[in-house]
């Protein structure tokens, strides 16, 4: 992985390719390559680092047909002969996936003759459709043997010397196609294509897309199919800085506009925020930031629904004694609907007759497509690594699912269900105001620290979950979480004298215990940083710094309460001058388990 972008067609293919990479550069990557046909040959250029120094080693050539890759280092090390394009014998290939049984294939194809240069799982899977396609000596044939040999995930896309076609198949990771009247594209996501269409082809599992000069075919089990086309529904602006420094900064900025966006078209289609009512219990299973959302929405069904709710990291949920049952309902969450172990999850549950609800960002995704139901979080497009506004939005999703469940069991009166209802829209407004304090000045006070502790309890615990997260993704600074009453269990040894600590206070239920853990920080010389209720009164002598936040429904204050956090963290890494929208070592959505 990471990736992925092909071209066929009228125009010079090489130029469009490495910008449909360029435009892809936020999925995270640590080498880049490209292979192209030239007179009836297929020349291979690829190197270790970022695109400008593929671009290096570039010269005016010129073809009709390109494939091209950024890699983000699974199996082996960061180098130009690990990264992709890879080619053995007839056949050059690039791969986002891990093909988890490729040790045992390298050693029978290399007691066939086989010889290999890279350390890469996609070197081995290049030599396994070589072989495959020795045999046949028909492509699709080949393609369609992988599904059987290959274990793991994977989108290819395939060169076989001698022909100008461009082939594709996936299991696990996605691939998108698209036409316009000077050639086909083929990409691992929708910015790479943006310039050229807004509509695509999503490619199924188990189909073979073929990409000639003048049209795209479509093949499963041997037949051509027909396939419906897609439409992005978001400007191609989204893809684009437009004025800002980082696209971080642009999509924290961009949350007030997006969160209006979602409550006009949910409050007019109500409906469309699933009943859960009937279900006895709830998983939500996510990864990263999206598990962090599905821990506030425990937090929040269980208080206004009350309806047994439990949260699952999703890389461990398959492998868990789970006790699903038809009255379990299995929300998935994720900004891509891509992502390995959650996808592994969805098909666990539907195995165990549970019912399952998706949340995602991307329209026709496989956990869209796969879920009895699915909730868009309609957050556009999100192209920094760190996501701020699409996490928002599943908080807001499941602010939703909790409010109509408060209703319907009376929990929320229909007076109280109007005035929250109020705040909702009312939040664009909060945030924008938000939006506008200083936090550079904040960040400069601790932007050169190496350890940050962050503390709150019940729902404020969540939230610093998300936002210590925030800021070690992209600042590298070390940064912890801890629910504010286990300090005295061991933590408060790590606070000296100037420990920057970032609290939330929020929860009014809780507040004074919250409080009394801050001053234990406080009195062993912490920098603290609180984030609280405007109607909370604190004693100025147990923080530092503070942020303000106006009084809401605790339905309604989570998406106000990250705003800050999210900002912090982007000043922070800002005034570091790191790379803030391609972190290092981290890739945008995680189609590998």
């Amino acid at each position: 992985m990471c990736g992925i972008m092909g071209y066929n067609g009228k125009q010079n293919a090489i130029p469009i390719v490495i910008k449909g990479l360029k435009s892809l550069e936020y999925r995270g990557y640590d080498s880049a390559g490209i292979a192209y046909l030239k007179d009836e040959n297929v020349k291979i250029i690829k190197e270790k680092g970022r695109i400008t120094e593929l671009e290096k080693l570039l010269d005016d050539d010129s073809s009709n047909t390109a494939i091209g890759h950024t890699r983000w280092a699974t199996h082996g090390s960061p180098n130009r002969i690990n990264a992709h394009p890879h080619n053995v014998g007839d056949v050059i290939i690039v791969h986002n996936g891990i093909i988890e049984n490729y040790s045992e294939l390298k050693e029978k194809l290399i007691s066939n003759g086989y010889t290999f240069k890279s350390e890469t799982d996609t070197e081995v899977a290049c030599a396994v459709i070589d072989s495959i396609y020795k045999e046949t000596n028909d492509k699709i044939k080949t393609i369609e043997k992988l599904k059987d040999v290959l274990k793991g995930s994977y989108a290819f896309l395939i060169l076989f010397k001698n022909d100008n076609k461009i082939y594709t198949t996936r299991c696990g990771s996605p691939l998108i196609l698209a036409s316009n009247i000077d050639g086909n594209y083929i990409a691992s996501d929708i910015p790479a294509i943006l310039p050229y269409t807004k509509e695509y082809y999503l490619l199924d599992e188990g189909e073979i897309g073929i990409v000639d000069f003048e049209k795209i075919e479509f093949i499963k089990n041997g037949n051509i199919i027909k396939k419906e086309k897609l439409t992005f529904n978001f400007s191609v602006s989204e893809a684009e800085l437009v004025g800002y420094k980082h696209f971080m900064l642009k999509e924290i900025n961009e949350q007030p506009h997006i969160i209006k966006e979602f409550l006009d078209y949910y409050f007019e289609n109500f409906d469309l925020i699933k009943d859960i009512s009937k279900y006895k219990k709830i998983h939500i299973v996510a990864c990263g930031s999206a598990y962090h959302a599905g821990l506030i929405g425990k937090y929040l069904i269980e208080k206004y629904g009350h309806i047994e709710t439990n949260v699952y990291i999703a890389s461990e949920y398959r492998y868990s004694d789970n006790f699903i049952t038809k009255d379990t309902l299995v929300i998935l969450v994720s900004q891509s609907g891509e992502t390995a172990d959650t996808i592994a999850s969805l098909r666990l549950a539907k195995e165990c007759k549970a019912g399952t609800l998706g949340i995602v960002n991307v329209v026709g995704s496989t956990i869209a497509r796969e879920s009895d139901e699915v909730i868009y979080i309609n957050a556009g497009c999100e192209i920094a690594v760190a996501t701020t506004k699409a996490y928002t939005n599943q908080v807001l999703t499941f602010s939703l699912l909790a409010y109509k469940l408060g209703i319907k069991n009376g929990l929320i009166s229909n007076e109280d269900a109007l005035e929250i209802k109020k705040e909702y829209y009312n939040l664009p407004n909060e945030i924008n105001k938000i939006l506008k304090l200083d936090y550079k000045s904040l960040a400069s006070k601790i932007y050169k620290q190496n350890d940050i502790f962050f503390i709150g309890r019940l729902i404020d615990y969540y939230l610093c979950l998300e936002g210590s997260l925030k800021l070690k993704e992209i600042s590298y600074i070390h940064s912890e979480t801890y629910a504010a009453g286990e300090l005295k269990h061991g933590t408060i040894s790590l606070i000296d004298e100037g420990t920057p600590v970032v609290s939330i206070v929020t929860d009014t239920s809780i507040c004074e215990k919250t409080v009394s853990n801050i001053n234990e920080t406080k009195a062993r010389g912490a920098n603290v940083i609180l984030v609280k209720r405007k109607s909370l009164v604190i004693d100025e002598t147990c923080y530092d710094e503070l942020i303000e936040i106006t009084d809401m429904s605790d339905l309604v204050i989570p998406m106000l309460s990250i705003v800050p956090l999210q900002l912090l963290a982007y000043h922070v890494a800002d005034l570091k001058g790191l790379d803030i929208d391609k972190p290092k070592n981290l890739a945008k959505s995680v189609t590998v388990e």
